[in-house]
Protein backbone atom coordinates (compact mmCIF):
# COMPACT_ATOMS: atom_id res chain seq x y z
CA UNK A 1 0.00 0.00 0.00
CA UNK A 2 1.54 3.62 -1.43
CA UNK A 3 2.41 5.57 1.71
CA UNK A 4 0.25 9.05 1.67
CA UNK A 5 2.06 11.95 0.98
CA UNK A 6 1.84 14.54 3.98
CA UNK A 7 4.62 16.74 3.54
CA UNK A 8 6.87 18.94 1.56
CA UNK A 9 10.72 19.28 2.44
CA UNK A 10 12.18 22.94 1.71
CA UNK A 11 15.72 23.78 1.52
CA UNK A 12 16.51 27.21 2.78
CA UNK A 13 20.32 27.91 2.06
CA UNK A 14 20.88 31.63 2.87
CA UNK A 15 23.83 33.66 3.56
CA UNK A 16 25.00 33.08 6.99
CA UNK A 17 22.95 29.82 7.80
CA UNK A 18 21.81 26.21 6.06
CA UNK A 19 18.31 25.82 7.06
CA UNK A 20 15.51 22.32 6.39
CA UNK A 21 11.79 22.82 7.41
CA UNK A 22 8.88 20.28 7.23
CA UNK A 23 5.79 22.09 5.69
CA UNK A 24 2.30 20.04 5.76
CA UNK A 25 -0.81 20.79 3.84
CA UNK A 26 -2.09 23.69 5.85
CA UNK A 27 1.44 25.45 5.83
CA UNK A 28 2.06 24.25 8.97
CA UNK A 29 5.64 23.74 9.71
CA UNK A 30 5.91 20.22 11.39
CA UNK A 31 10.04 20.37 11.68
CA UNK A 32 12.88 23.01 11.49
CA UNK A 33 16.53 22.27 11.47
CA UNK A 34 19.93 24.71 11.00
CA UNK A 35 23.28 25.06 11.14
CA UNK A 36 25.68 28.43 10.23
CA UNK A 37 28.63 28.28 8.59
CA UNK A 38 31.92 29.87 8.03
CA UNK A 39 32.18 33.21 6.51
CA UNK A 40 35.45 34.11 4.77
CA UNK A 41 37.27 37.47 4.19
CA UNK A 42 40.63 37.09 2.36
CA UNK A 43 41.04 41.05 1.82
CA UNK A 44 39.00 44.07 2.67
CA UNK A 45 35.56 43.89 0.13
CA UNK A 46 35.69 40.26 -0.19
CA UNK A 47 33.29 38.06 0.95
CA UNK A 48 33.55 34.04 0.49
CA UNK A 49 31.82 30.47 1.42
CA UNK A 50 33.37 27.45 1.37
CA UNK A 51 31.00 25.72 -0.98
CA UNK A 52 31.70 22.13 0.83
CA UNK A 53 30.55 23.65 3.88
CA UNK A 54 27.79 25.00 2.37
CA UNK A 55 26.76 21.71 0.78
CA UNK A 56 27.69 19.38 3.97
CA UNK A 57 25.74 21.78 6.56
CA UNK A 58 22.60 21.74 4.40
CA UNK A 59 22.94 17.89 4.11
CA UNK A 60 23.39 18.00 7.94
CA UNK A 61 20.42 20.12 8.57
CA UNK A 62 18.22 17.79 6.40
CA UNK A 63 18.70 14.70 7.67
CA UNK A 64 18.28 16.15 11.04
CA UNK A 65 15.05 17.89 10.33
CA UNK A 66 13.27 14.17 9.09
CA UNK A 67 14.97 12.63 12.29
CA UNK A 68 13.93 15.03 14.30
CA UNK A 69 10.34 15.18 12.73
CA UNK A 70 9.95 11.48 13.50
CA UNK A 71 8.11 10.83 10.26
CA UNK A 72 8.39 8.11 7.51
CA UNK A 73 10.95 10.04 4.66
CA UNK A 74 8.76 8.21 2.18
CA UNK A 75 5.79 11.08 3.52
CA UNK A 76 7.39 14.09 2.01
CA UNK A 77 5.89 14.25 -1.39
CA UNK A 78 8.78 16.82 -2.89
CA UNK A 79 11.51 19.69 -2.08
CA UNK A 80 11.81 22.80 -2.95
CA UNK A 81 14.92 24.91 -2.75
CA UNK A 82 15.66 28.26 -2.07
CA UNK A 83 18.85 30.11 -1.38
CA UNK A 84 21.17 33.24 -1.19
CA UNK A 85 21.10 34.73 -4.91
CA UNK A 86 24.19 35.85 -7.22
CA UNK A 87 26.73 33.88 -5.05
CA UNK A 88 28.82 32.01 -7.84
CA UNK A 89 30.37 28.44 -7.26
CA UNK A 90 32.40 26.69 -10.21
CA UNK A 91 33.38 23.16 -9.14
CA UNK A 92 35.20 20.34 -11.38
CA UNK A 93 32.84 18.02 -13.06
CA UNK A 94 35.36 15.26 -12.71
CA UNK A 95 35.79 15.67 -8.77
CA UNK A 96 32.27 17.32 -7.83
CA UNK A 97 34.36 19.26 -5.73
CA UNK A 98 34.65 23.33 -5.93
CA UNK A 99 37.67 24.84 -7.81
CA UNK A 100 37.58 28.07 -5.47
CA UNK A 101 35.59 29.18 -2.76
CA UNK A 102 32.33 30.55 -3.28
CA UNK A 103 32.06 34.23 -4.12
CA UNK A 104 29.17 35.49 -2.24
CA UNK A 105 26.62 38.19 -3.40
CA UNK A 106 27.83 41.02 -1.01
CA UNK A 107 31.80 40.34 -2.12
CA UNK A 108 33.09 43.90 -3.98
CA UNK A 109 36.06 42.67 -5.36
CA UNK A 110 34.99 43.28 -9.42
CA UNK A 111 33.55 46.67 -8.42
CA UNK A 112 36.28 48.55 -10.28
CA UNK A 113 35.87 46.66 -13.10
CA UNK A 114 31.88 47.09 -12.84
CA UNK A 115 32.46 50.74 -12.95
CA UNK A 116 34.38 50.86 -16.23
CA UNK A 117 31.52 49.00 -17.38
CA UNK A 118 29.04 51.35 -16.16
CA UNK A 119 31.11 54.19 -18.14
CA UNK A 120 30.15 52.38 -21.50
CA UNK A 121 27.01 52.41 -23.75
CA UNK A 122 27.23 48.65 -23.38
CA UNK A 123 25.71 49.25 -19.89
CA UNK A 124 22.27 50.46 -21.15
CA UNK A 125 22.36 46.89 -23.26
CA UNK A 126 23.03 44.95 -19.80
CA UNK A 127 20.07 46.83 -18.28
CA UNK A 128 17.56 46.39 -21.53
CA UNK A 129 18.16 42.70 -21.79
CA UNK A 130 18.38 41.81 -17.96
CA UNK A 131 16.52 44.38 -15.92
CA UNK A 132 19.53 45.05 -13.72
CA UNK A 133 22.13 47.61 -12.81
CA UNK A 134 25.77 46.99 -13.61
CA UNK A 135 27.07 46.24 -10.21
CA UNK A 136 29.28 43.63 -8.22
CA UNK A 137 26.76 42.65 -6.76
CA UNK A 138 25.61 39.86 -9.61
CA UNK A 139 27.20 36.77 -10.73
CA UNK A 140 28.67 37.93 -14.38
CA UNK A 141 32.03 40.09 -12.91
CA UNK A 142 32.14 37.11 -10.14
CA UNK A 143 32.03 34.34 -12.83
CA UNK A 144 34.93 36.28 -15.30
CA UNK A 145 36.99 37.09 -12.46
CA UNK A 146 37.16 33.08 -11.56
CA UNK A 147 38.09 32.45 -15.09
CA UNK A 148 40.87 34.65 -15.03
CA UNK A 149 42.04 34.62 -11.64
CA UNK A 150 42.46 30.58 -10.90
CA UNK A 151 44.91 28.88 -12.44
CA UNK A 152 44.36 26.92 -15.76
CA UNK A 153 40.33 27.36 -15.29
CA UNK A 154 39.48 29.01 -18.34
CA UNK A 155 41.13 26.28 -20.24
CA UNK A 156 39.06 23.76 -17.98
CA UNK A 157 35.92 26.04 -18.82
CA UNK A 158 36.67 25.41 -22.49
CA UNK A 159 36.68 22.40 -22.55
CA UNK A 160 33.42 21.57 -20.66
CA UNK A 161 35.11 19.89 -17.30
CA UNK A 162 33.84 22.82 -14.97
CA UNK A 163 29.80 24.05 -14.00
CA UNK A 164 29.01 27.41 -12.96
CA UNK A 165 25.67 28.02 -10.90
CA UNK A 166 24.44 29.24 -8.60
CA UNK A 167 23.46 28.28 -4.96
CA UNK A 168 20.86 26.15 -6.15
CA UNK A 169 22.79 24.66 -8.76
CA UNK A 170 25.17 23.40 -6.96
CA UNK A 171 22.61 21.39 -4.46
CA UNK A 172 20.84 20.44 -6.81
CA UNK A 173 23.96 18.83 -8.31
CA UNK A 174 25.17 17.10 -5.56
CA UNK A 175 21.58 16.17 -4.20
CA UNK A 176 21.35 14.39 -7.53
CA UNK A 177 24.52 13.05 -7.36
CA UNK A 178 26.04 14.57 -10.23
CA UNK A 179 23.28 13.96 -12.65
CA UNK A 180 21.26 16.76 -13.06
CA UNK A 181 22.88 20.74 -13.41
CA UNK A 182 19.93 23.12 -13.75
CA UNK A 183 18.49 26.75 -12.73
CA UNK A 184 15.62 28.61 -12.29
CA UNK A 185 14.57 31.78 -14.31
CA UNK A 186 14.66 33.60 -10.87
CA UNK A 187 18.20 32.77 -9.79
CA UNK A 188 19.01 32.94 -14.00
CA UNK A 189 17.86 36.47 -13.64
CA UNK A 190 20.56 37.37 -11.09
CA UNK A 191 23.24 36.53 -13.26
CA UNK A 192 23.62 39.55 -15.67
CA UNK A 193 23.89 37.03 -18.07
CA UNK A 194 20.19 36.03 -19.02
CA UNK A 195 17.81 37.54 -20.77
CA UNK A 196 14.33 38.20 -19.04
CA UNK A 197 12.35 39.04 -22.03
CA UNK A 198 13.27 35.80 -24.56
CA UNK A 199 14.19 33.56 -20.86
CA UNK A 200 17.49 32.27 -21.91
CA UNK A 201 20.97 33.11 -21.52
CA UNK A 202 22.03 35.61 -23.63
CA UNK A 203 24.91 34.94 -26.19
CA UNK A 204 25.69 38.65 -26.59
CA UNK A 205 26.66 39.17 -23.03
CA UNK A 206 28.29 35.85 -22.58
CA UNK A 207 30.57 37.00 -25.24
CA UNK A 208 31.11 40.32 -23.81
CA UNK A 209 31.96 38.53 -20.39
CA UNK A 210 34.10 35.84 -22.01
CA UNK A 211 31.95 33.25 -20.30
CA UNK A 212 31.79 29.85 -22.32
CA UNK A 213 28.14 28.87 -22.31
CA UNK A 214 28.72 25.00 -22.29
CA UNK A 215 29.61 25.75 -18.30
CA UNK A 216 25.75 27.20 -17.50
CA UNK A 217 23.12 25.40 -15.99
CA UNK A 218 20.10 24.54 -18.20
CA UNK A 219 17.00 27.33 -17.14
CA UNK A 220 14.11 25.51 -15.66
CA UNK A 221 10.47 27.70 -14.53
CA UNK A 222 10.56 27.62 -10.89
CA UNK A 223 8.25 24.72 -10.42
CA UNK A 224 9.78 21.80 -12.53
CA UNK A 225 11.21 18.45 -12.33
CA UNK A 226 15.09 19.29 -11.06
CA UNK A 227 15.55 15.35 -11.05
CA UNK A 228 15.73 13.45 -7.49
CA UNK A 229 18.05 13.83 -4.96
CA UNK A 230 19.07 11.10 -2.70
CA UNK A 231 18.52 11.70 0.59
CA UNK A 232 19.44 8.15 2.32
CA UNK A 233 18.23 5.24 0.41
CA UNK A 234 15.37 7.42 -0.54
CA UNK A 235 15.02 9.10 -3.66
CA UNK A 236 12.60 12.39 -3.16
CA UNK A 237 11.78 14.84 -6.22
CA UNK A 238 12.86 18.27 -6.68
CA UNK A 239 9.93 20.42 -8.27
CA UNK A 240 10.57 23.71 -7.01
CA UNK A 241 13.40 25.88 -7.03
CA UNK A 242 13.24 29.96 -6.42
CA UNK A 243 15.59 32.63 -5.45
CA UNK A 244 15.37 33.79 -2.10
CA UNK A 245 13.69 37.15 -2.39
CA UNK A 246 11.86 35.63 -5.55
CA UNK A 247 10.78 32.53 -3.08
CA UNK A 248 9.38 35.30 -0.30
CA UNK A 249 7.72 36.97 -3.22
CA UNK A 250 5.43 34.36 -3.57
CA UNK A 251 5.48 32.48 -0.04
CA UNK A 252 4.04 36.26 0.78
CA UNK A 253 0.97 35.12 -1.21
CA UNK A 254 1.76 38.60 -3.30
CA UNK A 255 0.25 36.94 -6.22
CA UNK A 256 -1.25 40.17 -8.12
CA UNK A 257 -0.57 42.86 -9.33
CA UNK A 258 1.14 46.04 -7.17
CA UNK A 259 1.76 43.54 -4.02
CA UNK A 260 5.04 44.22 -2.36
CA UNK A 261 6.82 42.41 0.01
CA UNK A 262 10.34 43.39 1.98
CA UNK A 263 12.23 40.72 3.43
CA UNK A 264 14.79 41.92 6.27
CA UNK A 265 17.03 39.77 6.55
CA UNK A 266 21.47 39.95 6.30
CA UNK A 267 20.47 42.55 3.90
CA UNK A 268 16.54 43.91 3.25
CA UNK A 269 14.79 43.35 -0.08
CA UNK A 270 11.63 44.92 -1.65
CA UNK A 271 9.95 43.24 -4.15
CA UNK A 272 6.59 44.58 -6.03
CA UNK A 273 4.85 42.22 -8.18
CA UNK A 274 4.24 43.95 -11.95
CA UNK A 275 2.63 41.32 -13.23
CA UNK A 276 2.81 39.95 -17.07
CA UNK A 277 5.21 42.88 -17.92
CA UNK A 278 8.95 44.25 -17.35
CA UNK A 279 8.65 47.90 -15.75
CA UNK A 280 12.12 49.30 -15.95
CA UNK A 281 12.76 51.96 -13.28
CA UNK A 282 13.71 55.63 -13.26
CA UNK A 283 15.19 55.60 -10.12
CA UNK A 284 17.71 52.59 -9.79
CA UNK A 285 15.52 49.94 -9.11
CA UNK A 286 16.00 46.05 -10.63
CA UNK A 287 13.45 44.71 -12.79
CA UNK A 288 13.22 41.10 -12.46
CA UNK A 289 11.58 37.58 -12.54
CA UNK A 290 9.43 37.35 -9.61
CA UNK A 291 8.42 33.51 -10.46
CA UNK A 292 7.49 31.31 -13.37
CA UNK A 293 4.92 28.36 -13.31
CA UNK A 294 5.02 25.50 -15.58
CA UNK A 295 3.08 25.91 -19.23
CA UNK A 296 2.87 29.74 -17.87
CA UNK A 297 4.20 33.13 -18.55
CA UNK A 298 6.72 34.63 -16.34
CA UNK A 299 5.58 36.72 -13.30
CA UNK A 300 7.77 39.90 -13.17
CA UNK A 301 8.65 41.91 -10.14
CA UNK A 302 10.76 45.44 -9.49
CA UNK A 303 13.05 44.71 -6.51
CA UNK A 304 15.30 47.34 -4.46
CA UNK A 305 18.04 45.84 -2.59
CA UNK A 306 19.51 47.04 0.59
CA UNK A 307 22.91 45.55 1.28
CA UNK A 308 23.38 45.57 5.08
CA UNK A 309 19.99 45.27 7.46
CA UNK A 310 19.77 42.78 9.87
CA UNK A 311 23.52 42.24 9.57
CA UNK A 312 23.88 46.41 10.96
CA UNK A 313 22.80 44.80 14.66
CA UNK A 314 25.06 41.98 14.12
CA UNK A 315 28.35 44.26 13.55
CA UNK A 316 26.73 45.81 16.70
CA UNK A 317 27.66 42.79 18.57
CA UNK A 318 30.41 41.28 17.19
CA UNK A 319 32.04 44.54 15.87
CA UNK A 320 31.91 46.81 17.90
CA UNK A 321 30.43 44.40 20.92
CA UNK A 322 28.35 46.77 22.63
CA UNK A 323 25.49 44.38 22.96
CA UNK A 324 25.27 40.45 23.44
CA UNK A 325 22.79 38.74 21.34
CA UNK A 326 20.64 40.76 18.40
CA UNK A 327 17.71 40.39 20.56
CA UNK A 328 19.14 42.94 23.12
CA UNK A 329 18.86 46.17 20.25
CA UNK A 330 15.49 46.05 20.97
CA UNK A 331 15.57 46.37 24.78
CA UNK A 332 18.25 49.34 24.55
CA UNK A 333 16.80 51.58 21.98
CA UNK A 334 13.86 51.48 23.83
CA UNK A 335 16.10 52.73 26.88
CA UNK A 336 16.40 56.26 24.74
CA UNK A 337 13.61 58.45 24.00
CA UNK A 338 15.46 58.67 19.99
CA UNK A 339 18.62 58.68 18.68
CA UNK A 340 19.90 62.18 19.65
CA UNK A 341 20.56 63.17 16.49
CA UNK A 342 22.50 60.28 15.84
CA UNK A 343 22.38 59.02 12.24
CA UNK A 344 23.97 55.40 11.73
CA UNK A 345 24.26 54.82 7.53
CA UNK A 346 25.28 51.15 7.18
CA UNK A 347 27.11 51.50 3.85
CA UNK A 348 29.39 48.91 5.21
CA UNK A 349 29.63 47.00 1.87
CA UNK A 350 28.63 49.94 -0.11
CA UNK A 351 25.08 51.35 -0.68
CA UNK A 352 22.56 49.43 -2.79
CA UNK A 353 18.97 50.38 -4.44
CA UNK A 354 18.32 53.20 -5.09
CA UNK A 355 21.73 54.72 -4.81
CA UNK A 356 24.36 52.24 -6.33
CA UNK A 357 26.95 53.54 -4.60
CA UNK A 358 30.26 50.74 -4.70
CA UNK A 359 32.33 53.39 -2.93
CA UNK A 360 29.88 54.61 -0.35
CA UNK A 361 31.48 53.67 3.39
CA UNK A 362 29.68 53.52 6.77
CA UNK A 363 29.36 56.69 8.80
CA UNK A 364 27.93 57.12 12.64
CA UNK A 365 27.39 61.26 12.20
CA UNK A 366 25.64 63.60 14.64
CA UNK A 367 27.94 62.51 17.84
CA UNK A 368 28.18 64.40 20.81
CA UNK A 369 29.20 64.58 24.31
CA UNK A 370 25.97 62.79 25.69
CA UNK A 371 25.76 60.01 22.80
CA UNK A 372 25.44 56.72 24.73
CA UNK A 373 25.72 53.06 23.25
CA UNK A 374 21.65 53.22 23.32
CA UNK A 375 21.66 56.29 21.11
CA UNK A 376 24.10 54.40 18.68
CA UNK A 377 21.84 51.50 18.94
CA UNK A 378 18.84 53.08 18.14
CA UNK A 379 20.13 55.07 15.03
CA UNK A 380 21.20 51.56 13.82
CA UNK A 381 17.90 50.26 14.13
CA UNK A 382 16.52 53.48 12.42
CA UNK A 383 18.60 52.68 9.35
CA UNK A 384 17.08 49.68 8.46
CA UNK A 385 13.77 51.74 8.23
CA UNK A 386 15.07 54.40 6.45
CA UNK A 387 17.04 52.49 4.10
CA UNK A 388 13.58 50.44 3.32
CA UNK A 389 11.73 53.67 3.07
CA UNK A 390 13.91 55.19 0.12
CA UNK A 391 13.16 51.89 -1.40
CA UNK A 392 9.52 52.58 -0.67
CA UNK A 393 9.57 55.96 -2.54
CA UNK A 394 11.56 54.89 -5.40
CA UNK A 395 9.02 52.12 -5.81
CA UNK A 396 5.91 54.57 -5.56
CA UNK A 397 7.40 57.12 -7.79
CA UNK A 398 8.31 54.33 -10.35
CA UNK A 399 5.18 52.25 -10.19
CA UNK A 400 2.90 56.38 -9.89
CA UNK A 401 0.58 54.85 -7.74
CA UNK A 402 0.83 54.52 -3.77
CA UNK A 403 1.68 51.08 -1.89
CA UNK A 404 -0.98 50.80 1.14
CA UNK A 405 0.54 48.23 3.00
CA UNK A 406 3.35 45.98 2.79
CA UNK A 407 4.20 42.59 4.10
CA UNK A 408 6.63 41.94 5.80
CA UNK A 409 9.23 39.08 6.84
CA UNK A 410 12.68 37.87 7.80
CA UNK A 411 14.57 37.75 11.09
CA UNK A 412 14.89 41.17 11.99
CA UNK A 413 11.04 41.51 12.02
CA UNK A 414 11.20 39.87 15.28
CA UNK A 415 12.33 43.45 16.41
CA UNK A 416 8.70 45.07 17.22
CA UNK A 417 10.35 48.04 17.83
CA UNK A 418 11.76 48.11 13.75
CA UNK A 419 8.20 47.38 12.88
CA UNK A 420 6.82 50.72 14.70
CA UNK A 421 9.83 52.40 13.22
CA UNK A 422 8.98 51.13 9.59
CA UNK A 423 5.47 51.90 9.71
CA UNK A 424 6.15 55.71 11.51
CA UNK A 425 8.86 56.63 8.47
CA UNK A 426 6.82 55.68 5.82
CA UNK A 427 3.61 56.50 6.71
CA UNK A 428 2.64 52.10 5.66
CA UNK A 429 0.53 49.71 7.59
CA UNK A 430 3.16 46.94 8.09
CA UNK A 431 1.67 43.63 7.88
CA UNK A 432 2.55 40.44 9.52
CA UNK A 433 1.66 37.03 8.02
CA UNK A 434 1.06 34.34 10.54
CA UNK A 435 3.62 32.15 8.76
CA UNK A 436 6.79 34.14 9.20
CA UNK A 437 8.79 31.65 7.56
CA UNK A 438 8.30 33.15 4.30
CA UNK A 439 11.12 32.11 2.01
CA UNK A 440 11.12 28.37 2.97
CA UNK A 441 7.15 28.67 2.14
CA UNK A 442 6.88 30.02 -0.96
CA UNK A 443 9.98 27.28 -2.35
CA UNK A 444 7.86 24.37 -0.52
CA UNK A 445 4.46 26.02 -2.05
CA UNK A 446 5.97 25.97 -5.62
CA UNK A 447 7.21 22.20 -5.59
CA UNK A 448 4.02 20.89 -4.16
CA UNK A 449 1.76 23.41 -6.95
CA UNK A 450 4.07 20.93 -9.38
CA UNK A 451 2.79 17.78 -8.18
CA UNK A 452 -0.94 18.61 -7.51
CA UNK A 453 0.37 18.72 -3.15
CA UNK A 454 -1.74 21.97 -3.55
CA UNK A 455 -4.32 22.66 -6.53
CA UNK A 456 -4.11 25.55 -7.64
CA UNK A 457 -3.07 29.48 -6.06
CA UNK A 458 -6.30 29.71 -5.27
CA UNK A 459 -6.27 27.45 -2.66
CA UNK A 460 -2.55 28.63 -1.36
CA UNK A 461 -4.44 32.08 -1.13
CA UNK A 462 -6.60 30.53 0.99
CA UNK A 463 -4.26 29.53 3.37
CA UNK A 464 -1.94 32.50 3.63
CA UNK A 465 -2.94 34.77 7.09
CA UNK A 466 -2.21 37.61 8.90
CA UNK A 467 -0.92 37.87 12.28
CA UNK A 468 -0.93 41.24 12.87
CA UNK A 469 -0.88 44.83 11.11
CA UNK A 470 1.41 47.55 12.59
CA UNK A 471 -0.36 50.82 11.81
CA UNK A 472 1.66 54.31 11.30
CA UNK A 473 1.55 56.50 14.29
CA UNK A 474 2.66 59.93 15.66
CA UNK A 475 4.81 59.91 11.81
CA UNK A 476 5.31 64.21 11.81
CA UNK A 477 7.92 62.87 14.35
CA UNK A 478 10.40 61.37 12.02
CA UNK A 479 10.58 64.35 9.63
CA UNK A 480 13.78 65.32 11.04
CA UNK A 481 15.12 62.22 11.41
CA UNK A 482 14.32 61.77 7.70
CA UNK A 483 16.03 65.30 6.57
CA UNK A 484 19.07 64.08 8.66
CA UNK A 485 19.05 61.02 6.95
CA UNK A 486 19.39 62.43 3.37
CA UNK A 487 22.17 64.70 4.71
CA UNK A 488 23.83 61.74 5.98
CA UNK A 489 23.83 59.35 3.28
CA UNK A 490 25.31 62.08 0.76
CA UNK A 491 28.25 62.58 2.90
CA UNK A 492 29.14 58.84 3.12
CA UNK A 493 29.26 58.56 -0.63
CA UNK A 494 32.26 58.25 -2.42
CA UNK A 495 34.36 57.63 0.51
CA UNK A 496 36.93 55.52 -0.84
CA UNK A 497 37.32 57.53 -3.87
CA UNK A 498 38.41 60.78 -1.89
CA UNK A 499 40.98 58.54 0.08
CA UNK A 500 42.45 58.22 -3.28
Amino acid sequence: MAIQKKYILSIDQGTSSSRALLFDHDTNIVGVAQKEFKQYYPNEGWVEHNAMEIWDTQRQVIDDCISKSKIDIQEIAAIGITNQRETTIVWDTETGEPVHHAIVWQDRRTADECSKIKATSFADKIANKTGLIVDAYFSASKLKWLLDHVPGLREKANKGKVKFGTVDSWLIYKLTKGRCHYTDVTNASRTMLFNIHQLVWDQELLDYFDIPAQILPDVLPSNANYGFASIGDDEIPIYGVAGDQQAALFGQNCLGQGATKVTYGTGCFMMTNTGNQVVRSNNQLLSTIGWQLTGEPAVYAMEGSVFVGGAVISWLRDGLKIIDDSAASEMKAASVKDSNGVVFVPALTGLGAPHWDQYARGMIIGITRDTTDAHIIRAALESIALQVNDLITAMEQDLQVPIPSIKVDGGAIQNKLLLKMQAGISNKEIVVPKILESTALGAALLAGLFCNFWKDLDEITRLWQTEQSVFPVNIQEYDTLKIQWKKAVERSKNWIDQLD
